[in-house]
């Protein structure tokens, strides 16, 4: 996205953030794809609405594969839309290792909300993103945020172990455990359950659906006590559990309840910690997306490949090597 100032990019932004936030879909969907393609449109675009999201409660739904995620969160839309409120998914696929293009199975599962101007759904790829998250789902959600939907959820591929980044991305995060699966050793290897605002025991109509609850809520004691954490550690949570299953709609009303009492609280207590992660992980992913683009300049190019071939041939370290492309960037400033 390095052309965003021109003013050719400028106008085709405005164009499509007008249209988008005054509720053309297809000016949105035209929109989320300049995200995910990282264009120069897209990058002017977000400069616009930035300024206009921070209203929309932001969910990231995460767990294991097969604990049901994508089913419970086509049960959370119908329950927002009972109550009147408009819904945002971002769903991020498994990419094709050959087109980089998303499964979209999620896609594929929600069919039946189509035809409803207040449910947008959106597949994304993770191509390749070892978190779980595609690299623009953060921006994705923002331009979602500023078109006005009240409550944007962002599903994670289930790739387990690497997705508690999705915490960095979302006000609230909730993650899914399976009954009986030994899930919930996964999730502590894993560090989910340290990052979870809540907890949900997905297929409750399964046999030992309340031992796991159960047993979940006996490990989520935390062993120091809130505000007494480590210095420059953040405070341990004692995240809510819940029980839930999807395919019938049980436990997905209070579900809705608990993600709205945890953003009131949230909100209550003008916590600035979580708000300045998710804004650090921003800033990072877009440092890292800056030095990638850098390093594909014509001027770096020969330089980036002579620095990797000395890496490979073990003449030269990684670290030494990324000190050398750092400082090649800065002299060619």
């Amino acid at each position: 996205m390095g052309e965003s100032g021109t003013p050719r990019a400028a106008d085709g932004a405005t164009t499509l953030t007008q249209s988008a936030v005054a509720g053309d879909r297809r000016a949105l969907a035209r929109l989320l794809t300049a995200v995910e393609n990282r264009t120069s449109i897209a990058e002017a675009a977000l400069r616009e609405l930035y300024p206009k999201a921070g209203r929309a409660h932001i969910v990231g739904i995460t767990g294991p594969p097969g604990s049901g995620k994508s089913t419970l969160v086509a049960a959370l839309i119908a329950a927002a839309r009972e109550a009147g409120r408009a819904v945002a998914v971002v769903a991020v696929d498994p990419s094709s290792p050959i087109t980089g293009g998303a499964l979209l199975g999620d896609r594929v599962r929600m069919q039946s909300y189509a035809d409803d101007r207040d449910v947008f759904i959106r597949s994304m790829a993770s191509r390749g993103h070892a978190g779980g998250l595609a690299s623009t789902t953060t921006a994705a959600a923002a331009v979602l945020d500023a078109s006005g939907f009240d409550l944007v959820l962002i599903e994670t591929v289930g790739t387990g172990q690497s997705e508690v980044e999705v915490a960095a991305a979302a006000d609230t995060t909730v993650v899914l455990e399976a009954p009986e699966m030994g899930d919930e050793v996964q999730a502590i290897k894993a560090g989910l359950l340290e990052v979870a605002d809540l907890v949900v025991v997905n297929k409750g109509d399964k046999p030992g659906a309340l031992r796991t609850a159960a047993q979940l809520r006996a490990m989520l004691v935390p062993t120091v006590a809130r505000g007494d954490a480590p210095e420059g550690r953040p405070s341990p949570k004692r995240p809510e559990v819940l029980v839930t299953t999807a395919t019938s709609g049980e436990g997905v009303p209070e579900l809705l309840a608990a993600l709205d009492r945890h953003r009131t609280a949230a909100r209550a207590g003008e916590a600035t910690e979580p708000r300045r992660a998710r804004a650090l992980a921003q800033i990072r992913a877009v440092m890292a997306d800056r030095l990638a683009d850098r390093l594909r300049e014509p001027a770096l190019t020969s330089v980036a490949d002579a620095v990797i071939d000395d890496v490979a041939e073990h003449r030269l370290d990684p670290y030494a090597a990324a000190d050398r492309l750092l400082q090649a960037m800065a002299d060619r400033r």
